[in-house]
């Protein structure tokens, strides 16, 4: 008899452009795991960037693992959608994290999949579980323990040395300490003893033997030498059988609340032939390409890019657009490719605030934007906003319900040339203070002053037709800042919600600590912060000095 999920991984990989399968037998066997769904881990370019070069050596075979649909059963056990085995025959699972609200998603995995929660509670039998992704190279510290090493770093520079390292050592206990000696990037958790004042803050981050004291982000600096695209294409995720193409890593911007900006520094871009070498690839397989990076239309060589795929039936998607950076060329790509709904980003209401944040648009950017947009036959408009942003004051969120109604009436105005009027959809996202940014020592807003706001502007927005106001949960918000700026105690908390599956209100009521201290409370500069043993080549004076110049805009 077929399983439930025996069937949905036949459906799925059925529907697949580019599945890898290799015989188990003498080669390391690697779960790459996704801690949420089928369509969103697939949607993730990093992950398949991930599996696609694992299994680019020989001796890996690498198979990929989602977090169980609601249908399989809570005591289903987890395997790979390749070829159907369970974690527990891997030689290695390995989680691919880009979001902290994914934490959660980790223990049920993990408990699904039969393995103990705690590193410290596996045996030498259990595979190695290990953990990369963005969210790690900010702050692994909330589960540092659940995993058993960290690579912090990006995969096509730090992986090669890792499976060195692991084929050469005969036991776990020994392999974890010659990955913490040799492997530059790699975190062990178990390796290091942290210590708290009495007023539960951190004094002391200290390794037990001989590693590191600081761990070395790992970077590629030459990213030409390689191309980063789609592994597998199928429909069932949120670009619909797209080909993605990494266009760059890091932003030139340096937006003081965005972490990618930081940690990804200095941004590097991918020159022109090696993006249309596979452009060209992907149009073999599909007629839709996206173009992927955190500051896609700052490509230099965009227009030139953009020119070789006018008059064609390729279309072409970008992941982001900055309201100053839409050249005419792009603007006709996106024409050409009938694209329906367009996103831009003016984060703040008033221009006081995106001086503050750094953003470095001005609101006629902005209109003018909206404009060039309708005018070149996208109907659709996404803007995203955030509240709680630093020195935000009720002018600042007057702001947001002002420039939604002038982008409103530029919309209109542009859309009545064309005989056809669109939908404006204002998304209004909470403001979370990230690690390696400027404002990673300020205190969040509380959840009700962001509800407060949130209730203001969608009541000011919602009166005015053909405009949509979606919010996210400030609870969930909250949940998410306990995870970015949280220490190792946070893993009973984790440990807790799981045990309440998931019921965060009780777990919040019961847990002995006061969250509160992680979310709410101011930092000084001289705090010694979780993540401050990840070295990312930036001086924390600098980001205290960006913060400084914040505050007196």
């Amino acid at each position: 008899m077929v399983s439930k999920t025996d069937a949905l991984h036949q459906k799925l990989t059925e529907s697949e452009i580019g599945t890898i399968r290799k015989p188990w037998r003498g080669r390391i066997r690697i779960a790459l795991v996704y801690p949420n769904r089928y369509h969103i881990g697939m949607s993730n370019l990093g992950f398949q960037t991930i599996y696609q070069f694992l299994n680019s050596f020989d001796h890996v075979v690498c198979e990929r693992a989602f977090l169980p649909d609601n249908n399989s059963g809570a005591h289903h056990q987890l395997k790979t959608i390749e070829s159907d085995k369970p974690l527990t025959d891997t030689d290695i699972v390995a989680f691919s994290i880009s979001f902290e609200n994914d934490y959660p998603h980790i223990l049920s995995i993990l408990e699904s999949a039969g393995i103990a929660y705690r590193s410290s509670q596996r045996s030498e039998h259990d595979p190695l579980v290990i953990a990369g992704g963005v969210t790690c190279f900010l702050n692994p510290e909330p589960i540092a323990a659940f995993i058993d090493c960290f690579l912090i770093g990006e995969a096509e520079s730090i992986l090669p040395r890792f499976l060195d390292v692991y084929e050469s050592q005969p036991d776990k206990k020994t392999l974890l300490k010659a990955v913490a000696q040799n492997v530059t990037g790699a975190y062990v958790p178990s390796f290091y003893k942290t210590d708290y004042n009495s007023d539960g803050t951190l004094s002391a981050f200290d390794p037990l033997d001989s590693v590191p004291q600081k761990i070395e982000r790992v970077f590629s600096k030459d990213i030409s030498q390689f191309s980063t695209h789609s592994a597998i294409i199928t429909p069932h995720t949120t670009f619909e059988s797209a080909f993605l193409v990494e266009v760059g890593r890091g932003c030139p911007h340096g937006c003081r609340f965005c972490a990618a900006g930081f940690i990804y520094r200095p941004p590097r871009f991918r020159p022109i032939s090696v993006l249309d070498a596979a452009m060209k690839r992907g149009i073999v397989q599909t007629d839709t390409i996206g173009l992927v990076g955190a500051a896609v239309s700052d490509l230099p060589g965009i227009r030139q890019l953009c020119r070789q795929f006018q008059n064609t039936d390729v279309r072409i998607a970008f992941s982001s657009l900055r309201a100053d950076r839409l050249a005419p060329e792009l603007l006709a790509v996106l024409k050409q490719s009938k694209v329906k709904t367009a996103t831009i980003a003016p984060e703040a209401g008033t221009q006081r605030l995106r001086d503050v944040i750094k953003k470095g648009i001005e609101e006629e950017d902005v209109l003018k934007a909206v404009s060039a947009l309708v005018e070149n036959g996208i109907p659709n408009l996404k803007l995203y906003f955030m509240i709680g942003l630093p020195t935000e004051t009720e002018a600042d969120v007057d702001g947001i319900i002002a420039l939604g109604k002038h982008i409103k009436h530029r919309f209109l105005k542009s859309s009545r040339t064309r005989n056809q009027i669109g939908t404006i959809t204002i998304s209004l996202n909470c403001f979370v203070p990230k690690p390696f940014t400027p404002f990673q020592w300020i205190a969040m807003e509380d959840v009700t002053g962001l509800k407060k706001k949130q209730k203001k502007i969608k009541a000011e927005l919602r009166k005015i037709a053909n405009v949509r106001v979606h919010a996210d949960i400030p609870r969930w918000a909250y949940i998410q800042a306990l995870f970015s700026r949280g220490d190792r105690r946070v893993a009973d908390i984790l440990t807790m919600a799981h045990a309440y599956n998931g019921n965060w209100a009780q777990t919040l009521k019961t847990i002995p600590m006061n969250p509160d201290f992680y979310v709410h409370r101011q930092r000084h500069f001289g705090e010694l912060l979780p993540w401050d043993f990840i070295d990312h080549g930036i001086q924390k004076s600098f980001l205290w000095k960006e913060y400084q110049r914040a505050q007196t805009v």
